[in-house]
């Protein structure tokens, strides 16, 4: 067994014995690198000088210090849209191919407080626009369980990376589903904590009253872990509630006698393939016999989820990438001969057409005469369909459905029908616009062999609950324990 294939647990039991070393995970991330990633193409950016350096200093601390950091001396990669200091961050973007940042994002601050080691910057979607990685400027990242496969999106390099065995886990960042569906896709967990749980500063926008960080792990326990490390109030970020933090590994009893569980026939329905509705159906089996019960529920305000995403998501895009302009950073075109040519230039060359898309469609939405047709009607959806989770919650302690209507689909069959493209994402955005955690989990396989997800979704900072679930269906299967032939 790699050493990338075990838990941290065990890798941590092994480390404070001096069994293994810092720097023996760290050459093991990098040969698996060198082995895979020309196929799988999950990594922008590798940190490997700085990596080794602080593996030694690591070393150095084996046996010699009384604490040791929650992550230590483990590999991980993290979404280029997350600014980490000297280490180039593009956010998938070809306007930012040349943006080395200043300064290191909150969550990449905790992760060297828990002394785990950024071994390089994962590939996704321009700016997090995209179910498959294919919006990306620079390369697709293809699934490591059939390489003619897409691994998802935004964070598919960040799901690919730790199906892979690149990586023992990494960051991604979750909009409407972009943890979540390439975690699905690849065979992994994924996670979207509650929004302002883990703090957004230093994440590169998308839809800032969206936008989520969380990890990307191969099993819950790892997951509960990862987001222990991250999580927390910061007082530079001002959507981050100081909010206690619990012990998320003490709720991963196994015990979930007299779980309420609700399963919303919207799910379930029009849209989702029958073998996705078969592994949800039996996964919801597993968990009864270990003491939980389920009721079908609606979420009626569902069906309207989609278009009040794309139309809020693409409002808040507009007006955030409107920094992105040649002037203070990134790429600046060369051919133009007054400023206004030089803004138009700079961001017709610099952006990628889905993102030029949304701009438009955001621009729209917002501006004089459409503001209220628009952008203010989809806020009102929005907190009808936070309303149905609220009061689906008064009487239950999940929700459980499919984390995506269908397995991975193949590299090109969708890229030219965007609206096709969106609706990979209906059983995730919601979650994001009620802003309640929900994490996938590997819960089967389809027919064409690629891994199914089962989401689990849970009220506001009950992340501990969904956990608790999570990892009591986890340990009676065993999806979680196959791994990709690459």
């Amino acid at each position: 067994m790699s050493l990338l294939e075990q838990s941290i647990k065990q890798l941590h039991k092994q480390l404070h014995q001096k069994e293994i070393s810092v720097t023996d995970l760290v050459d093991a991330s990098y040969k698996r690198i060198s082995e895979v990633e020309d196929k799988v193409q999950a990594f922008l950016a590798l940190n490997e000088e700085q990596a080794r350096q602080q593996a030694r200093l690591l070393d150095e601390k084996l046996g010699n210090v009384d604490e040791y950091g929650l992550l230590f001396g483990l590999p991980i990669g993290v979404k280029d849209n997350i600014v980490t200091k000297g280490l180039r961050t593009t956010a998938g973007s070809k306007i930012l191919a040349n943006f080395d940042p200043i300064y290191d994002a909150t969550v990449v601050q905790k992760l060297q407080q828990a002394e785990s080691i950024t071994i390089g910057k994962l590939n996704m979607d321009e700016f997090a626009m995209g179910s498959s990685n294919e919006n990306s400027g620079f390369q697709a990242t293809r699934n490591p369980w059939n390489l003619e496969y897409v691994p998802g999106g935004s964070s598919g390099g960040s799901a690919a990376s730790v199906a892979a065995g690149e990586v023992l886990f990494s960051l991604g960042s979750d909009t409407g589903g972009s943890i979540r569906q390439p975690a699905a896709y690849c065979g992994v967990v994924g996670l979207k904590p509650t929004y302002g749980r883990v703090s957004r500063y230093g994440l590169i926008a998308f839809a800032s009253s969206l936008d989520q960080i969380g990890p990307i792990t191969r099993s819950v326990e790892d997951n509960a872990y990862l987001l222990q490390a991250i999580s927390g109030w910061d007082r530079m970020d001002s959507t981050s509630p100081n909010v206690e933090v619990p012990d998320y590994l003490s709720a991963l009893t196994g015990d979930i006698q007299g779980l309420r569980i609700a399963v919303p026939k919207e799910y379930l329905g029009e849209g989702v393939s029958e073998e996705v509705r078969q592994s949800v159906l039996a996964a919801l089996k597993v968990l009864e016999g270990l003491g939980a019960t389920w009721d079908e529920v609606s979420l009626p305000h569902s069906k309207y989820a989609l278009a009040a995403y794309y139309l809020l998501s693409s409002s808040e895009a507009s007006a955030n990438l409107a920094r992105f302009d040649g002037v203070r950073y990134g790429v600046r075109s060369d051919n133009a001969s007054s400023l206004i040519e030089m803004y138009k230039q700079t961001r017709s060359e610099g952006f990628g057409d889905e993102v030029k898309r949304r701009i438009m469609l955001g621009t729209f939405a917002l501006s004089s005469g459409y503001y209220d047709a628009y952008y203010k009607k989809a806020q009102q959806v929005r907190t009808l369909i936070k309303q149905d989770f609220e009061n689906i919650f008064a009487s239950y302690d999940v929700i459980v459905g499919p984390t995506a209507p269908t397995t991975a689909f193949k590299l090109g069959e969708k890229v030219a029908d965007p609206l096709t493209m969106y609706v990979n994402d209906i059983l995730t955005i919601p979650i994001n616009l009620a802003g309640v955690p929900a994490i996938s989990v590997p819960c089967g396989f389809g027919a064409n062999g690629m891994p199914l997800g089962l989401q689990i979704i849970g009220k506001h900072f009950d992340e501990a609950n969904v956990y608790r679930t999570a990892h009591a269906f986890e340990q009676a299967t065993t999806y979680h324990k196959e791994k990709p032939a690459l």
